[in-house]
């Protein structure tokens, strides 16, 4: 009888997830808190105590799982995405920068009448 494809997932994920808990667990205290997620108390540099999130899923694709999940393609678009990002980020910066000059000018005009 064969295996359906969500126990299969199931499989994989816990196999994954007990792989990362075992590697973690050599150094920090790991805590078990879904099926899918584990959390680490970390502290920060300033001595805060946050936490740590780890989720691990085997993705179905889009669609309910007719378009399987192509992690090459979400990585080309995360990566097209900070690119556009980028470029408005220094869009901004440059009309900032613009701006700044043309207040200061108007400024210096306005102290020169």
């Amino acid at each position: 009888m064969a295996i359906s494809n969500k126990v299969l997932n199931e499989q994989l994920r816990e196999g994954y997830l007990n792989a990362i808990v075992a590697y973690l667990e050599k150094e920090d205290e790991v805590l078990r808190v879904k099926s899918n997620e584990i959390a680490i108390p970390v502290i920060d540099t300033e001595d805060n105590e946050k936490w740590i999130v780890i989720t691990v899923k085997v993705p179905t694709g889009a669609d309910k799982g007719r378009e399987p999940y192509n992690g090459y393609d979400e990585a080309e678009d995360y990566a097209h995405k900070l690119k556009e990002k980028e470029i408005k980020a220094q869009k901004r910066k440059a009309e900032k920068e613009k701006k700044i000059a043309h207040d200061k000018k108007m400024r210096e005009e306005k102290e020169n009448k």
